[in-house]
């Protein structure tokens, strides 16, 4: 059975156990995609449950922070124009907790960053007609210099909860440009049109299939041309030792906590081993205490 929890056999070889569990999940080509390409899609991860139950807490996000009512199939723009970035979505509904914890995705992500590795963000890319594309970039923009380091430093799982394609706006990423190890320079960063990169491809997806990617690949997303919203949901991690965007730790809910109290890994993505940043108290030893040994990281 693959482990999904934090609880390792003392005697295991680390990466030995990721390679595995990679193996357990049918993951191998994907594994070699993520390698060579950069990047892998991993087909029908959400059930179309999860999925409905994803959608109707976003648009209810939506529609409390813009006051607009969300009509999925027949938006025009005039309520909702281009990228709206709606974050913090991991307390709204348990269906986010799930998803985080969707075993398929998190193996590669644990390959790319460790089993210390932190959620950094929970959001969605809410995408109506009109506004423009989203440059090709790298997700190491925050702070880190390039060159950027072979090994990836953050890695992203982006689901589809509506149908993708270039017309619906959908995601785009530049296979082997993870080992560019750097930003794209001005003339590459461009989507669509005669001017747009010809090495970008377009992501064909359907609502529950995901995407995941190292650090430093290239993507970016197309403007939507036809009516109605395009929702995904982006799942950010980085290592333990970066920054994450959102704050997690001591500000996750007593009872998201109660809800995975014999889950160890879900406590570790939400900073629950973090050592730092104490006060006049100082450390606190007894997490000090539980710095990785043995794990893959």
């Amino acid at each position: 059975m693959a482990q999904t929890h934090q609880e390792l056999p003392a005697n295991s070889d680390p990466l030995q156990r990721i390679l595995d569990n990679i193996h357990e999940f049918g993951l191998d080509q994907n594994l070699i995609e993520l390698e060579t390409r950069g990047y892998t899609t991993i087909p029908k991860v959400l059930s179309e449950n999860q999925i409905r139950q994803a959608k109707d807490a976003i648009i209810a996000r939506a529609e409390q922070t813009t006051k607009n009512t969300v009509d999925i199939d027949s938006e025009t723009g005039e309520g909702y124009e281009g990228l709206t970035y709606l974050p913090y979505l991991l307390y709204d509904n348990e269906i986010f907790e799930e998803i985080l914890l969707e075993p398929k995705p998190l193996a590669l992500i644990t390959y790319l960053l460790g089993e210390s590795c932190l959620l950094s963000s929970l959001g969605c890319h809410f995408k109506g007609p009109g506004g423009a594309a989203l440059p090709l970039h790298s997700d190491n923009g925050n702070g880190i210099p390039a060159p950027f380091l072979s090994v990836s430093q953050v890695a992203n799982v982006n689901y589809a909860l509506t149908p993708y394609s270039q017309e619906a706006g959908a995601l785009a990423l530049v296979p082997g440009s993870h080992k560019l190890a750097r930003q794209p320079r001005p003339e590459e960063m461009m989507l669509g049109g005669e001017s747009g990169n010809p090495h970008a491809e377009v992501m064909d997806l359907s609502p529950g299939d995901a995407v995941v990617w190292h650090g430093n690949t290239w993507h970016g997303s197309f403007a939507r041309q036809i009516p109605g919203i395009r929702m995904n949901l982006a799942v950010y991690f980085n290592r333990q030792y970066i920054q994450t965007q959102e704050r997690h730790g001591d500000s996750v809910p007593t009872e998201v906590l109660a809800r995975h109290a014999n889950n160890e890994r879900f406590k570790v993505l939400l900073g629950g081993k973090q050592p730092y940043g104490w006060q006049k108290g100082g450390p606190d030893f007894t997490v000090m205490a539980r710095n990785p040994r043995g794990l893959y990281d």
